[in-house]
């Protein structure tokens, strides 16, 4: 349950880094496909009548590393060449993936990024889906395999990452020259809104779903207070007892984890021991519950956990939180994640008031306990003020889109005066995997129609009555899939 990005700019930097990319013009798709003639950016000269798989590959520092068919569609995984430094860029450079879900030069694109790795599966984010266009989907910087050899991880900031997303935006333009929306969930959704506020004029909307915005780090007490009543009162106790017994019980299911350890070869270097893992393991799982699963899921839980077998406890504990992931194993793919948590975006922390303190003995871990200690990490206090202030005083043609029970939605994004044609809106019921279909009807209306108007692919009828709106492209079911990833990140 690790939280947030963090990083400092000063007002100089910050305001000599906006982007000045132009905001594309409105445009209605034409659905005949590309049309022939040139069009210059980026100093490249495109053939709009070539192959598209032809019209990626020559843009400088592109590379394909396969294509994938999907029915409708061309899907491209590629590398594309990013400085490792932006404000220096002849100081190196690292292979970035990216992929390229193509249906049409003549749609919108939305640019995808769940903060995290990148899938190289053909799969269509929510926002694709209602303005039925392209989908460009970037890996973050610094995970596997997009990560320069060796690792500087001074570079690793929201900044820096922003900057990737500018200059591919700034190099697919060209050849997808109708309108943009920026789109990811969680870390995604963060990563979106930092890219919207430091290059603002790159897209014409943005979708964050369930992003949360730690704006103090050291002041947590919202998520207490989120525990303190979300779901049921019969539900609370199940979790809490369970939580709490699996401490009490310490020492026969620390057994049962050496035991596993043995078997599959866990180590717990990182973490400092096998006894840290598991408290961290163990108060994970309320938080884990509530972001992966539903209230009518507590039926799953032990009713009388006083009287579980030591089993039922264990599988309880392991099915939601995973005993696997505070090893050195589990948390190496997650190393980027935890360096940002603990050097700009902030981590929760939270108090366990049902387990007397005699059973807890670290507490909710910092991130710094999940990175290797030869990586040096420095907080930085000032920078999600600074975005939250940004964002306040500047949101236009942003929606955030959270879920009613989802523990990262405690700390949101709000909006100011200054905010202009922005909305956050909250699914009633919803985990970590709120959506615009989870709205209740007149603000998932509200939210689709808005994604069309600024895509620019608004049909007439939704811009007389924007209650009419709904996706332009029918649901695939193996394209469309969206599950919570079960990772207690956000």
């Amino acid at each position: 349950m690790r939280k947030t990005l963090r990083w400092l700019l000063s007002l100089t930097v910050a305001i000599g880094t906006v982007g000045t990319a132009g905001a594309a013009t409105a445009a209605q798709p034409d659905t005949a496909g590309t049309v022939a003639g040139t069009r210059t950016g980026a100093g490249l000269v495109t053939d709009e009548t070539a192959d598209i798989k032809d019209r990626l590959l020559a843009i400088p520092g592109m590379s394909l590393i396969e294509e994938k068919p999907y029915t409708g569609y061309r899907f491209f995984v590629l590398n594309y060449t990013q400085p490792v430094d932006h404000r220096r860029p002849s100081e190196g450079t690292f292979q970035q993936r990216i992929t390229v879900l193509h249906k049409d030069t003549a749609r919108p694109t939305v640019f995808y990024t769940g903060g995290y790795n990148v899938s190289t599966t053909p799969s269509r984010r929510e926002p694709t889906q209602i303005v039925d266009g392209n989908q460009v989907s970037m890996e973050y910087r610094y995970f596997t395999p997009s990560r320069p050899a060796p690792a500087d991880w001074s570079k690793l900031d929201i900044w820096q990452a922003a900057s990737d997303q500018h200059r591919i935006f700034e190099a697919l333009k060209p050849v997808y020259d109708k309108k943009w929306i920026s789109t990811g969930g969680s870390k995604g959704g963060m990563t979106a809104t930092y890219f919207e506020r430091f290059y603002p004029r790159d897209m014409d909307g943005v979708v964050a779903y369930v992003a949360p915005n730690d704006v103090v780090n050291k002041e947590d007490s919202a998520y207490d207070r989120f525990f303190a009543k979300v779901g049921t009162k019969e539900c609370r106790n199940r979790l809490n007892a369970v939580q709490r017994e699996a401490l009490v019980r310490r020492a026969p299911l620390e057994k049962k984890y050496k035991e596993l350890a043995a078997a599959e070869g866990y180590t717990f270097n990182t973490i400092g021991s096998l006894d840290r893992a598991y408290e961290a393991v163990v108060l994970d799982y309320v938080w884990g519950f509530w972001q992966y699963s539903l209230l009518a899921d507590c039926d799953t839980i032990p009713a009388d956990a006083k009287n579980a077998t030591d089993d039922e406890i264990w599988t309880s504990i392991d099915t939601i939180s995973g005993f696997s992931f505070y090893t050195d194993q589990g948390l190496e793919p997650y190393t980027p994640y935890y360096y940002q948590a603990g050097t700009q975006l902030g981590a929760p922390t939270i108090n366990f008031p049902h387990i007397e303190k005699k059973y807890i003995r670290y507490g909710y871990q910092p991130p710094r306990n999940f990175v290797p200690r030869d990586i040096t990490m420095r907080f930085q206090p000032g920078v999600m003020r600074s975005v939250d202030f940004w964002v306040k005083h500047n949101a236009n043609q942003m929606l955030f889109v959270y879920g009613q029970n989802d523990p990262w939605g405690a700390e949101p994004f709000r909006l100011g005066r200054g905010a202009r044609d922005s909305y956050v809106l909250t699914a009633p019921g919803a985990n970590h995997g709120a959506n615009v279909a989870g709205l209740v009807p007149d603000q998932k209306a509200l939210a689709t129609a808005r994604i069309l108007q600024w895509a620019g692919v608004a049909p007439a009828a939704v811009q007389a009555d924007p209650e009419k709106a709904k996706p332009l492209a029918k649901y695939d079911a193996k394209l469309d899939k969206r599950t919570v990833e079960r990772q207690l990140r956000p």
